[in-house]
C-alpha cells in the first residue's frame, strides 16, 4: 500500500500502475463472499459449485469489486476519494488460480481533480477476470 498520496498534477494519463499479483484461496473466495452477505451456495459451498459445472467455489462480483477498488486505492495513497468503479466480470476466479490486476491512467478531469483509471484483472487459467474503470479524486495541493 502507498503511505503517501499521489496529487493530481504528479498523475498522467498513459501512466501505468505497478501489477498486482494475488493468489486466490478458497479463504479469499468464501470470505470475500460471506463478508459482502453473498450467501449464493456456488461462492461458499464446493458441491453447489460443481453442480453448475465448475470445479469449485468461484469468487462473486462484490469481491472482485472491492479487489479493483482497493488496488487503485493502494496506488493512489490514503487521502484519494473513490469516486466509482464500473466492473464487468469475465472468467471465473477459483482457488488456486493467481490474478494479476493491472491498470493505466485514461483520463485526467482538472475541474474535478479526478483520474480514470483501466483496469483489468487476469487469471493465469482462463484469462481476463474482470476489467472495467475506477475514478478517485486526488488532492491538488502537495
Amino acid at each position: 500500500m502507498n503511505k503517501t498520496t499521489r496529487r493530481f498534477a504528479s498523475v498522467a494519463v498513459g501512466e501505468k500502475l505497478p501489477p498486482l499479483t494475488i493468489p486466490l484461496t478458497a479463504g479469499l473466495i468464501i470470505g470475500g463472499a460471506i463478508v459482502s452477505r453473498d450467501f449464493t451456495p456456488v461462492h461458499h459451498d464446493k458441491k453447489a459449485a460443481q453442480a453448475v459445472g465448475l470445479p469449485d467455489v468461484f469468487m462473486n462480483i462484490l469481491t472482485s469489486n472491492g479487489l479493483m477498488g482497493r488496488y487503485v486505492t493502494d496506488w493512489a495513497g490514503p487521502e484519494c476519494t473513490l469516486k466509482a468503479i464500473d466492473v464487468k466480470l469475465g472468467a471465473p476466479n477459483l482457488p488456486g488460480f493467481i490474478m494479476t490486476i493491472s491498470g493505466e491512467v485514461k483520463s485526467r478531469d482538472e475541474a474535478a481533480g479526478t483520474v480514470d483509471i483501466a483496469v483489468s484483472g487476469d487469471n493465469n487459467v482462463w484469462g481476463t477476470h474482470m476489467s472495467g474503470s475506477v475514478r478517485v479524486a486526488l488532492p491538488k495541493e502537495a
